[in-house]
């Protein structure tokens, strides 16, 4: 098990101290890496094949350019498992850093999510784009975004223009960084414009690929760590993953820190809340020590060229960025807007297994005056025992609210297991009251049964009906498959109580019985019986089959002794022949 250290508060710790904890944290965590009193990988140590090689992303290669990072660890105490995501869960103060806020921690998820089938052997876990998230800006900022998921200002490492940092000049014309000179990491994961050109997704589906947008950001870090075939269950390869993303090896173990402290347990907190970290690697890097070998800087609120102490931005080369400055405070956004839900016209929600539900669920966010909120995000989820989801198999859906406040979940599509679940609405970051649905699974059903054969069902007593009962079950014409049926060898046509005697099924263990349960059709509505036996009682009987829906058929089964043989016409006596003569007779 990796160790833990207390994450570094203001003024608490030197240079020293901090990096004394980071060196016995590599030393715990990477063993065979050799480090320097800082952390830094010393001469001789072995970097990843992807860190050292260069190209793609600048910079040694690194994803970040090797800008600086957040170096808190995670606290000692564990945060406790969490079977689910809940808003407003109360924590302790020792649990406060396991919060994520809810729009970055949805777009983790949902980036393994896509990873999962668009590169099912990589195995990326979302916990490991959270540290990677946390160390490089702090989980956005403490969750500063807005509906869609960008960052209400950009966040910036500082210009690596080589002095302290990484030589890197500028690759975009400053579309994405505001640097015309050289580039900088940029957004919640910190990519530089040079990586971002070729590593850049659409996360969120709006048909740009922002860097300062979680879920873009999100979804490029999980394809970034999974390029060459990696498998990431693999410590190795995960190990080289992180390396590739900043070449540091206190940046790797900072990272895996954070990584085994979520695989623990975390919970979700309002968008805005998260806990910001205080402390950057580049407040370690000594003056004139050229271009650091870990990387995103404190990050800052906006680009600037000339970066000044207590905003945000990096300090004069040296002395390294200072720590985030509290942000002045902002309009509400949409979101923090929202008092309460109300249903925007939602109908019965009922649906035969199998099939889609008819009708959708639809809310409406709106403020304490009633008046309708855009642009929030609100989760639909769905709750109870059932195998239901929504439409392409997930049990949970994010919508952004229209112009008009309301956001349609997708359409429910019922599966086997019948009864009740509820389909539960939420604001996404935010602590409010949601609203429940009921939506009810009914079994599948038939209207009409009829015998796919017409050979008559006689048997000898004591002996083997011949044929099979064969039967189609179809709803309103159509073939109905799939439905629950019963057969029961009942008594007489007036009383459908078991018969003690006549024809009978076996079991699996050869006793007789005159009742089948669990009978279902085939996806065609067809229905075989299995064989029939009878005893030595003779006369007519009754089966009668009935399925979930009420139709009901009823065959008569005949058990008689086997008629006698005609006898055949006796054989008409030869006359012997006149010419015969027979032998050893002489003649007269």
């Amino acid at each position: 098990m990796a160790a833990h250290f207390g994450r570094l508060r203001k003024g608490a710790a030197s240079t020293a101290v901090a990096a004394a904890a980071v060196a016995a944290l590599s030393a715990s965590q990477a063993p065979g890496v050799a480090t320097d009193s800082l952390g830094r990988q010393a001469s001789g140590a072995q970097p990843s094949a992807d860190a050292s090689s260069s190209g793609q992303g600048g910079g040694d290669g690194a994803a970040t350019g090797n800008s600086p990072y957040y170096t808190d660890l995670p606290p000692l105490k564990s945060p406790n498992p969490s079977p689910s995501s809940t808003i407003g869960t109360p924590v302790s103060v020792g649990e406060a850093e396991a919060g994520i806020p809810a729009t970055v921690l949805d777009a983790y998820k949902r980036a393994e999510s896509s990873l999962r089938e668009s590169k099912p052997g990589c195995n990326l876990p979302w916990q490991l784009l959270a540290a990677i998230g946390k160390v490089e800006s702090g989980q956005a900022r403490g969750g500063r975004v807005d509906a869609n998921g960008t960052t209400y200002s950009p966040i910036l490492g500082p210009k690596l223009d080589g002095n302290g940092f990484a030589l890197i000049g500028d690759t975009d014309h400053g579309a994405f960084d505001g640097d015309s000179a050289y580039d900088r990491a940029v957004g919640p994961m910190q990519f530089i414009p040079s990586t971002w050109a070729w590593a850049g997704r659409d996360g969120n589906g709006d048909g740009k690929k922002d860097p300062n947008n979680v879920y873009d950001a999100a979804l490029a870090a999980g394809h970034y760590l999974c390029r060459s075939d990696r498998d990431l269950s693999v410590q190795a390869q995960m190990n080289a993953a992180i390396l590739s993303y900043n070449n540091s090896t206190a940046y790797l173990n900072t990272v895996l820190s954070w990584l085994e402290y979520y695989r623990k347990g975390t919970h979700e907190v309002p968008d805005g809340t998260g806990t910001l970290p205080s402390h950057s690697s580049g407040d370690n890097s000594p003056s004139g020590a050229g271009p650091s070998p870990s990387a995103p800087s404190t990050p800052e609120s906006k680009p600037s060229s000339t970066p000044k102490p207590g905003n945000g931005g990096s300090t004069s080369p040296g002395t390294g960025p200072t720590a985030p400055a509290t942000p002045s405070t902002p309009p509400p956004t949409p979101t923090e807007t929202v008092d309460h839900l109300e249903d925007a016209g939602s109908g019965k929600l009922t649906a035969t297994a199998g099939q889609d539900f008819g009708t959708k669920v639809a809310v409406r966010t709106e403020t304490k005056a009633g008046k309708a909120v855009a642009k929030v995000r609100v989760r639909f989820l769905i709750v109870g025992d059932t195998d239901s989801t929504f439409t392409g198999g997930e049990s949970v859906a994010t919508v952004v609210t229209d112009s008009k406040g309301t956001a349609t979940a997708p359409a429910l599509a019922a599966g086997e297991k019948t009864g009740t679940f509820t389909v539960r609405a939420t604001v996404v970051g935010r602590t409010l009251s949601g609203l429940d649905y009921a939506a009810t699974v009914t079994a599948r059903q038939a209207d009409a049964l009829t015998r796919t054969g017409d050979t008559e069902l006689t048997c000898v007593p004591g002996g083997e009906f011949a044929s099979q009962v064969q039967l189609k079950a179809t709803y309103k014409g159509a073939a109905a498959g799939k439905v629950a049926a019963t057969a029961t060898l009942v008594k007489s046509a007036d009383d459908a109580t078991e018969n003690d005697k006549g024809p009978y099924f076996k079991d699996a263990d050869g006793k007789t019985v005159r009742t089948l349960t669990d009978l279902t059709t085939a996806a065609d509505g067809t229905l075989q019986l299995p064989k029939l036996y009878a005893d030595d009682t003779t006369g007519t009987f009754l089966l009668r089959i009935t399925t979930t829906g009420g139709a009901t058929l009823t065959v008569e089964l005949t058990v008689a002794p086997a008629a006698p043989a005609t006898p055949s016409d006796p054989a008409t006596p030869t006359a012997p022949s006149s010419s015969a003569t027979p032998s050893g007779s002489a003649t007269p």
